[in-house]
């Protein structure tokens, strides 16, 4: 029986969206299920609960995890997410320090197993640039890392 992976996200720019969408296809291409969620669609605890993966994905603003990702991982303290797989992505400008505080607070906070790749991060400029039916080289590889990470996820967790 297929995994079900919830990849949750927060994205103004649009640049952390494109990620997640990415990282969807390539949970799927393990043949697992990904559901994407922003975090303004999760509500409470229960609309945590019932997956077996969980990727949470937040851009760096001003060197930090922008406040309606703060809220939303306050909202998980209160799900039982203890031992479930965790990853965290995100995109930035000059620091990406936001997806390694939310895969931080996954692992010793919600006490969740980390993914081994750790996070996925990418530049904003490399991600903006991306267009489906005219894709740069460098921004399609910036693409196949984000199905890549979702696909070994997805692996992880197995079927």
């Amino acid at each position: 029986m297929a995994k079900k992976v919830l990849i949750a996200y927060f994205s103004l720019a649009g640049n952390t969206e494109k990620m997640a969408e990415f990282i969807a296809e390539g949970v799927r291409f393990s043949s697992n299920q990904a559901v994407l969620k922003k975090i303004s669609e999760i509500k409470n605890a229960a609309d945590l609960e019932g997956y077996d993966g969980y990727i949470f994905g937040s851009p760096t603003y001003f060197l930090d995890i922008p406040e309606p990702v703060k809220t939303f991982l306050f909202l998980g303290r209160k799900a039982d997410l203890k031992s479930k797989l965790a990853g965290a992505f995100g995109s930035y400008t000059h620091d990406g320090n936001a997806p390694g505080m939310v895969l931080d607070t996954m692992q010793y906070v919600f006490n969740m197993e980390p993914f081994e790749l750790g996070v996925l991060k990418l530049k904003e400029h490399e991600l903006a640039i991306y267009d489906r039916h005219n894709p740069s080289v460098e921004a399609t590889e910036k693409m196949r890392a984000c199905q890549d990470y979702g696909r070994v996820f997805g692996e992880k967790l197995g079927k």
